[in-house]
């Protein structure tokens, strides 16, 4: 799921990552591999959000690659892993 910027920013506030920017050199070979998403890098790997419903009201946090290397130089790919990580994209009342 490709995010916008104030999805990006609620998925900051409630997930411990950085966001990998729109025009870094790496995001033509991500998508390659991933598909059209907002890629987040954690103390894990790899990670997208994917929606929970139709609404996209929510999103639950993805796993897609982990680190390779001690150095978090290298990412290693596997099978989607869902996180406990549910981003809640609307503000509540």
């Amino acid at each position: 799921m490709r995010l916008n910027s104030n999805q990006v920013e609620r998925t900051l506030s409630q997930f411990d990552g950085q966001a990998i920017p729109d025009d870094h050199p790496v995001m033509p070979q991500l998508a390659e591999l991933f598909g059209d998403h907002t890629f987040f890098l954690d103390r894990k790997g790899l990670n997208v959000v994917e929606p929970n419903d139709d609404t996209a009201q929510t999103g639950t946090v993805v796993n897609v690659a982990d680190w390779a290397n001690s150095e978090l130089t290298s990412l290693a790919p596997h099978d989607p892993q869902p996180t406990d990580v549910v981003v809640e994209f609307a503000r509540k009342h």
